[in-house]
């Protein structure tokens, strides 16, 4: 009998994955337990084995196509076996019923993932009228697009939003849309930071005044602020797929050495791809740097659901006054953007000039 594979619940109350990667192809034997599919979350990449022995029938969500919780995403059974297209229900209860009705309306008809049919019924699309341009005879959600006057594919090269990119995008989006935000900026004398170690110094800092500032070590949980007893800093990491934020544990308590040997860990981790789950979410703050490239100062946007995050401009050789002399010193700025709905002005200002002095004395 062929078995449907539906994509799991994958905890941290999310509600839908992207499929990343197949591993498999249709008409290939597996064996329980085989590598089957990777799924990209708003958190991580996910290689999820296969639950069944058999051969692989038919994949129903391509590569690059996001599915909610409970889709079907490929059937695994013995050759020769029927197989029935996915039944609106097998969807999430996240997909409103009014969406289910045009789903079911059409699955008889035409080739096409929940995304896709979602879509459709969101933009008031007819599936079956569509001339399908997908492998297989799929109707692809540009099919639906292009039909709904949303797209002109006559103009310049288009991508769908994928992996890391369309994350990054649905972060920023509902950062922007939910979090009021403001950024404090101030320079920063950086003649006692030792710059091949200054991540590991700047989260040291950050650590040990968050301790201090506790409102900006919080989360806004609907009528509630939930102060965290944890200090585990986020840094974030520029890789080819995108921005990575892994985590760095316990940072209060360990010393600049041992932050630094992590965040390096960390970062090849995140470039290379081998992070697991667990090292890219429940940060409490992000530190973020773009080294030579980070120009004056930024405005960085908050992490959500964390409450604040820091940023570094960029580090240089500038004239300063010491001891009523202009001299040449190494200086630079650091930004906090924080949530307004939290944190005052005046504590955020506190915060980072507790901060700059904890760096400015060594």
């Amino acid at each position: 009998m062929a078995n449907s594979f539906k994509l799991p619940d994958l905890g941290e109350g999310l509600t839908e994955g992207e499929v990343a990667r197949w591993l498999v192809m249709e008409g290939q034997i597996l064996a329980e337990d085989d590598p089957l599919v990777e799924i990209q979350t708003d958190k991580a990449t996910v290689e999820i084995p296969s639950p069944y022995a058999g051969t692989v029938l038919k994949i129903f969500v391509p590569e690059g196509e996001t599915a909610p919780v409970g889709a079907v995403l490929v059937v695994i059974g013995e050759p020769g076996e029927s197989i029935e297209e996915p039944a609106p229900e097998t969807l999430s209860d996240t997909v409103s019923q009014g969406v289910r009705g045009a789903l079911a309306s059409d699955s008889a008809r035409v080739q096409a993932t929940p995304l896709v049919r979602k879509i459709a019924a969101e933009l008031g699309v007819d599936l079956a009228a569509l001339s399908p341009t997908g492998g297989g005879g799929r109707i692809t959600e540009d099919d639906v697009r292009s039909a709904a006057g949303g797209a002109d594919t006559t103009e310049g090269r288009r991508e769908p939003l994928r992996g890391v990119r369309r994350v990054i995008a649905e972060h920023m989006t509902r950062a922007h849309r939910e979090v009021p935000a403001v950024t404090w900026v101030e320079e920063c004398d950086f003649e006692r930071v030792e710059l091949e170690r200054l991540l590991a110094t700047v989260v040291k800092a950050v650590a040990e005044s968050l301790a201090e500032f506790s409102e900006l070590n919080a989360r806004l949980e609907g009528d509630a602020i939930v102060y965290l007893d944890r200090y585990d800093i986020g840094v974030a990491v520029q890789t080819e797929q995108g921005l990575v934020v892994p985590v760095v544990r316990a940072a209060h308590s360990s010393t600049i050495e041992e932050l630094d040997a992590e965040i390096r860990r960390l970062a090849e981790g995140a470039r290379t791809g081998a992070l697991t789950p667990d090292e890219l979410r429940g940060s409490t703050f992000t530190v973020t740097s773009a080294g030579k490239l980070a120009g004056l100062f930024q405005t960085p946007i908050v992490n959500h659901p964390e409450v604040a995050i820091l940023s570094i401009g960029r580090i240089a050789e500038r004239p300063v006054v010491r001891e009523d002399e202009v001299v040449v010193g190494r200086t630079g700025t650091i930004a906090i953007s924080f949530d307004h709905r939290v944190v005052d002005g005046a504590r955020a200002a506190e915060f980072g000039l507790s901060v700059i002095a904890r760096l400015e004395s060594g």
